[in-house]
């Protein structure tokens, strides 16, 4: 698991460009550097940066994405990685326990929280559009998007993506199933 930090430009509705800082998880998939992650993580990168759980920082490349499926593969040029075992999204049942881990915050990566699926084919509308999401109990805050769903046995089965937020909204967070990606 690691942490992504994007130093992008936006514009604004008034045609100002202005630079932005962000930052979310990801997780690699291939000893050679390949990371899966969220689209909006990266998005509007001008430059992007992954932090390894050793707190070493490569710089990264966009190699892919679906903007409206919010997903992304970006690389480093790195070898000799752990790469996460991936699992079945369409295995889980409501009930199963999971775990995230992210970098919420964009300052506390590797914190891994633990919760259940709550349902697991929940039509969320996300930028104007609906995604299949699991919906999960577990704490996912900002930072955390992009990172890994586990199941149990250790293996993938979603990309953590976001959470409703409000005054008595509390525990309701969306990961894109593994199967979907």
């Amino acid at each position: 698991v690691v942490g992504i930090a994007n130093q992008g430009v936006t514009t604004n509705i008034f045609g100002q460009v202005t630079e932005t800082a962000s930052s979310g998880s990801g997780f690699i998939i291939s000893s050679d550097g390949y990371i899966v992650t969220n689209y909006h993580v990266i998005e509007g990168a001008k430059t992007l940066t992954v932090i390894t759980n050793n707190e070493a920082e490569y710089p990264a490349t966009v190699v892919g994405y679906d903007k409206s499926n919010d997903f992304a593969v970006i690389k480093i040029d790195v070898t000799g990685l752990t790469p996460v075992k991936i699992g079945s999204s369409d295995d889980l049942i409501v009930g199963d326990q999971v775990v995230a881990i992210g970098n919420p915050l964009g300052e506390m990566t590797n914190s891994l929280t633990v919760g259940y699926i709550s349902v697991k084919n929940r039509n969320v509308t996300f930028d104007n559009k609906i995604i299949n999401m699991l919906q999960t109990d577990t704490a996912i805050n900002p930072g955390n998007s992009g990172g890994p769903l586990f199941n149990m046995k250790g293996e993938v089965i979603g990309i953590t993506s976001g959470k409703y937020a409000g005054q008595a909204v509390e525990s309701i967070g969306f990961a894109i199933p593994i199967d979907d990606v």
